[in-house]
């Protein structure tokens, strides 16, 4: 989980309850300044959840490389922005934090460090790294689109239908016609999470009884990204889709937005990648769905103030100046970036 922010805002955050629910997953930590962290700083952090990136360039100095072997003596774990010397391990660098959309890094920088090694916005997982991140890259968002005609058309119906509040009858003539659809519904309604103690539920009607329509509706508009691919793997637009949903809630929420002006953030922030689900453009789909104006101009532009929300989200390390656009400040978007991650855990293991 990557993450920019000054050391009370990160104590603030991680210790606060959205950040302990979210179990072992480790932040990783831009460090532009190491001088700037004193090791007795690190005593109130939670050291085995956290890794600091520095900037290689910066290991040169040796006032920095002196100050990275303390940090990395009191339990931080340290990488390197960039190509590192044969004394990068020696000052408690382990591993790369490598930008790989232009070049890899040499396999002699790779070799003189322990590892683990982030590889950043790659296509795939480059030789000698063990972890991912970025953007999901365009020839894979598109390998993710629906290329049945029918199986898009009868989305899009259920979209709509979503989008009006149909009467549960109608959806579910539509879902019994998406077999697939119908038992990740049942599957996710069985769950530990949902039905711990319950009776199993074996139709859709069930299903609105335990959920509430108002979850429903929610759960269904995710499920649509809950197709495996034609190689068996989950599609991984599901947690991203995820994420973005539960953080426009959480920041329209945060803003002091009403239930329906919440419902409306997570329905656009769902509805965000629908363009690489379906493989077609976003003009066609809001044309073929009822869709409230505000939601069709921040889906479309990324105007009003539901786009420029999603325009935030979109982003992986947002300026002030984004952060004022929509009227919140750092912590307030930390937090709600830490709710996004707890909900789309949550989705990724029940779904």
């Amino acid at each position: 989980m990557p993450c920019a922010a000054t050391l009370p805002v990160l104590q603030s955050l991680l210790g606060c309850p959205e950040s302990q629910e979210l179990g072992s997953i480790d932040y990783y930590i831009p460090l532009a300044d190491p001088l700037a962290l004193e090791p007795a700083q690190l005593d109130a952090l939670p050291l085995d959840r956290m890794v600091f990136t520095v900037p290689a360039a910066s290991l040169a100095d040796g006032a920095v490389q002196k100050r990275c072997k303390e940090l990395a003596e009191r339990g931080l774990r340290l990488m390197a922005d960039g190509e590192v010397t044969i004394s990068a391990a020696q000052c408690g660098i382990r591993g790369l934090d490598f930008d790989c959309a232009q070049a890899l890094p040499s396999a002699l920088a790779m070799m003189t460090l322990p590892g683990p090694h982030l590889a950043r916005n790659a296509a795939s997982m480059p030789p000698g790294f063990a972890l991912l991140r970025g953007e999901l890259p365009r020839a894979q968002e598109h390998d993710a689109g629906q290329g049945d005609g029918t199986s898009r058309k009868r989305l899009l119906a259920l979209l709509g239908l979503l989008a009006q509040d149909a009467d549960s009858r109608e959806l579910e003539t539509l879902l019994k016609q998406d077999p697939a659809l119908s038992y990740q519904l049942l599957k996710l309604v069985n769950s530990a999470a949902f039905a711990p103690n319950s009776n199993p539920i074996h139709n859709f009607g069930q299903a609105i009884n335990m959920l509430g329509r108002r979850q429903l509706q929610r759960w269904l508009q995710l499920l649509l990204y809950a197709r495996q691919q034609d190689d068996g793997q989950a599609n991984a637009l599901l947690p991203l889709a995820a994420l973005r949903a539960a953080q426009m809630e959480a920041l329209c929420k945060l803003n002091e937005g009403d239930r329906d002006e919440q419902d409306l953030a997570f329905l656009v922030g769902v509805f965000s990648l629908l363009d690489v689900l379906l493989a077609m453009p976003m003009t066609e789909i809001v044309s073929a769905l009822n869709l409230d104006l505000d939601v069709v101009a921040a889906l479309l532009d990324r105007s009003g103030p539901l786009g420029e929300m999603l325009a935030l989200v979109e982003m992986h390390e947002p300026q002030s100046s984004a952060l004022n656009d929509v009227g919140i400040d750092n912590e307030t978007y930390w937090r709600s970036l830490l709710q996004a991650y707890h909900w789309a855990l949550q989705v990724s293991r029940n779904v």
